[in-house]
């Protein structure tokens, strides 16, 4: 199986923060399957680190108060392109993202307040077709699996 990763997930220090999200159960489980890695925000010409971004208003703004929509925008289609070209059969993607939020993202006052949402590279993922799962199922996904 082919499985297409965010790529702070397995350890890629890429995070708005300059860290990472390093997931060891599915660092794993990816052992045993043929792994491509992005991240739409570095993609996208962001540095690392950065200011911490959410959606306001389907824009997507910094603590700093930068519009910065055109490069997450450009990170989320050149993701997609990666995607397309290596037909994963599962996308795992970063919780509440701006850019692979699936279920939720931040409500846009970085408060820590979460609601109902997509990232945007997520939201490209979904309408064309792909498997996607939220890191935080990976636990329920590998029981059933």
């Amino acid at each position: 199986m082919k499985i297409l990763v965010s790529a702070c997930l397995v350890g890629d220090n890429c995070k708005y923060n300059g860290g990472n999200n390093l997931n060891e159960r599915l660092v794993e489980f990816l052992a045993a399957h043929e792994v491509a890695k992005v991240c739409p925000e570095v993609l996208g010409g962001l540095p690392t680190p950065r200011a911490p971004a959410e959606i306001q208003k389907g824009q997507v703004v910094n603590t700093e108060g930068r519009n910065v929509t055109k490069e997450f925008e450009a990170g989320a289609l050149r993701a997609l392109e990666i995607v397309e070209k290596e037909n994963p059969d599962l996308i795992i993607l970063q919780s509440r993202s701006p850019s692979c939020g699936i279920k939720q993202i931040y409500d846009g006052t970085f408060s820590g307040k979460k609601i109902p949402g997509h990232g945007l590279f997520a939201e490209l993922c979904i309408k064309a077709g792909y498997k996607i799962l939220d890191i935080e199922d990976i636990d329920d996904y590998l029981s059933h699996n």
